[in-house]
């Protein structure tokens, strides 16, 4: 196999057009640079270079040695130009999250991350938890803020935050019946960002419910619920300032908790732009 050094010895040589520069230029003796380009001609079988007079020129064969030789090392340069920027990383982080984390927590988290890395380019997707798991998951985003967590093997998840979970109703909705006749005759109103563990909740306060109607948007489904469409479960966090003005209450506060996540491959989590991120999100996230 022919040696990098011997290559790069001719590709120099092949610059130059003169094995006293190209001596020069590599720090070599000119006997040096005259045995690797031998060895190269013994290797390939063919004559690389050629005189014509005093000047000294490029055979066909050290023609074509020469713009392989350059994509060589080419392709070279930007390896090592890619490793070192693993420690500077450059580009665009795609971040896949809810429109509430969008809108409440990422902002003051992704401005402090621009000041410490200006050259790393943010995009942000709003969608909702499983289409964020989706994004992740299909390589389409480089992390994800979900509720919940990811139970795919490839996938890390962190858990950054917890809350209650709670059934919630409009207050106008049990001004002329209880709760029963609520849940019985009014619609139960899916988030599908936590869809995972309604089952488990409905099942804790044995329920089922006759009409059901699912939605992707935790602002649409909070707007429908104080509109007095029905009743749904949903994280304590988004409906904060409701449940404290009175806008919404408290049907029934379940025993398991919603988790947020943030997730990402593992094989990418020591990145440089993901590994800073996450931590960031560790420090600052609900501060």
């Amino acid at each position: 196999m022919m040696e990098l050094r011997n290559l790069k010895t001719f590709q120099t040589v092949a610059e130059c057009l003169s094995l006293t520069k190209a001596a020069k230029q590599l720090g070599y003796t000119q006997p040096t640079i005259t045995v690797q380009i031998k060895a190269l001609e013994k290797e390939i079988g063919y004559p690389l270079l050629t005189h014509v007079g005093k000047q000294t020129i490029l055979t066909p064969t050290g023609k074509l040695l020469k713009k392989h030789t350059d994509n060589i090392f080419k392709v070279m340069q930007e390896m090592e130009r890619d490793l070192k920027n693993l420690d500077h990383f450059y580009g665009t982080l795609v971040i896949a999250s809810p429109e509430f984390y969008c809108a409440n927590y990422l902002p003051f988290i992704l401005r402090s991350f621009v000041e410490r890395h200006p050259q790393v380019k943010i995009k942000l997707e709003s969608c909702n938890s499983i289409e964020a798991l989706n994004l992740v998951s299909s390589d389409k985003a480089d992390v994800g803020i979900i509720a919940g967590a990811s139970e795919l093997s490839e996938i890390e998840s962190t858990v950054i935050d917890s809350e209650d979970i709670v059934l919630v109703a409009s207050p106008e909705l049990l001004k002329n019946h209880d709760t029963a006749y609520v849940l019985e005759n009014y619609p139960f109103l899916v988030d599908k960002n936590v869809e995972g563990m309604i089952g488990s909740s409905l099942s804790e306060i044995n329920y089922a419910p006759r009409s059901v109607i699912e939605c992707s948007s935790e602002e649409a489904i909070k707007r429908s619920v104080l509109n007095q469409m029905g009743t749904c479960i949903m994280g304590t966090k988004p409906i904060e300032d409701e449940l404290k003005s009175g806008d919404l209450i408290v049907l029934h506060r379940f025993s398991e908790k919603l988790e947020t996540s943030m997730i990402c491959f593992k094989n990418r989590k020591q990145e440089t732009a993901i590994n800073a991120l996450f931590q960031l999100i560790k420090d600052m996230w609900g501060k």
